[in-house]
């Protein structure tokens, strides 16, 4: 299905913008922006040299040179700022993303304040809700978040903090942390058979 742009959609001549893709509300896009079938643009402003593939961006603000997607959604009220990377099934809400940031896969990101130059790692989850309220996530700059890792808001990790995988943190950090949180595994020879057998 071919493309519709509405009065209230302004499009950059030099962007590119493909087939099946859903424009809703005013949106803007920038110069050199690509944005490929099946995503959904609402109420938002992407920025020059942007990239956005297969996903969902709803009343937030991209700027310059960010790519998005496959299967990303950008959830109301996210600023993500230049040069930022947002794979695949990421999820975004009520977040500002600082420049150059990486969120390359499969993360949640709530209410949060995330600086500049930061790696969050697969399956990190930025846990805001504590069963009553929404809580604030305040990352600093260079923060390396490993894989798995859980951030139980509300929380300040400070400037060139490092968490290890699989860590859970529900605390402060100070800066040039480094914070490791994993239980050490029990191994029990040749017991997997047993398990198997029923014994």
């Amino acid at each position: 299905m071919k493309t519709k742009l509405k009065s209230t959609v302004e499009v950059d001549d030099s962007a590119i913008i493909f087939d099946n893709v859903t424009f809703i509300g005013r949106c803007k896009v920038g110069a050199n922006a690509i944005i490929y079938p099946f995503s959904i643009i609402i109420d938002s402003e992407i920025g020059a040299n942007c990239t956005i593939f297969c996903s969902v961006v709803e009343n937030s603000h991209i700027s310059n040179c960010v790519s998005i997607g496959p299967f990303a959604h950008i959830r109301p009220d996210c600023s993500i700022e230049s040069g930022c990377r947002i794979g695949n099934f990421v999820e975004i809400k009520n977040s500002v993303i600082g420049k150059n940031t990486k969120i390359s896969h499969l993360a949640y990101v709530g209410d949060a304040s995330v600086g500049e130059n930061c790696n969050i790692g697969c399956g990190a989850i930025f846990v805001n809700y504590d069963g009553m309220k929404k809580n604030h996530t305040v990352v600093g700059d260079s923060c390396f978040i490993g894989s798995n890792c859980n951030i139980i808001a509300p929380i300040r990790l400070a400037d060139y903090t490092y968490i290890c995988a699989g860590t859970t943190v529900t605390s402060d950090s100070q800066e040039n942390d480094f914070i490791i949180g994993r239980v050490r595994p029990i191994t029990k020879a040749n017991r997997a058979k047993k398990y198997w057998e029923g014994a």
